[in-house]
Parts: C-alpha cells; structure tokens; sequence
C-alpha cells in the first residue's frame, strides 16, 4: 500500500472526505466511488514527467494556475498570498524540485506544484 497511502480528493466533487473500500475510493459527501487501480497509474505517469497540482489535474504550459497558501519567498521580505492567481505558466523539467515557472507581480519565481492548483 506504499503508492495508495494517500487518499485522493474526489475528482466529482472535490471533496477531501474520502476513503478506501475493498478495491475502490470512496466519496460520503457525493456517494461517488472510483477504483484504486487510477492511482497506480497516475504514479506511473509522475514518473513519465507529467506535473500534477495539489488536486492530481495535470499541468501544461500556459494555464493558469492558483496559490492554495501563503508561500515567503527565500531571501527576501516577499510573500505570495494565498488565492493569487498566476496566468501564464511554464513547466520546468531541470535540476530540483521546483516544476513550475511564472511571473507574478512581484517578479519571476520558480514554485512546486504541490502549492498550486489549476484554475
């Protein structure tokens, strides 16, 4: 159970309120269910260089995309509020961590996906 520990949110409605049951996911909130088997394939497409946002929807260049926290920037005073919406996005696929590559009104940076979601 090493790629399925993580409970996905329920692609209907959203919610976070979800649980595994026998070989399916389960939504209490909107009675949706959804088979494991997709997450094992989302794993090997993360590992096909695919980025996903925080809600597993893939990303590509040019959407838009929204901060779901407030992230402070490294050496500086600077910090990107929550709900700041960044159009115009660049996936970045070189050295670390950092996938995502925008410009924002206070200057270019480089962001993980796991920070945004796609608007």
């Amino acid at each position: 159970m090493s790629e399925l520990s993580v409970v996905p949110a329920c692609p209907q409605c959203g919610l976070e309120n979800t649980y595994p049951d026998g070989a399916n996911f389960v939504c209490p909130d909107c009675n949706f269910e959804w088979p494991m088997v997709e997450q094992v394939d989302e794993a090997v497409a993360e590992s096909n260089g695919v980025v996903r946002d925080v809600n597993g929807n893939a990303l590509a260049d040019g959407d838009s995309v929204i901060l779901i926290k407030d992230l402070k920037v490294k050496g500086s005073s600077i910090v990107l509020k929550k709900g700041t919406k960044v159009k115009s996005i660049r996936l970045h696929d070189g050295a670390g961590d950092h996938e995502v590559d925008c410009k924002t009104d206070q200057g270019g940076f480089m962001l993980k996906s796991c920070f945004l979601k796609k608007a």
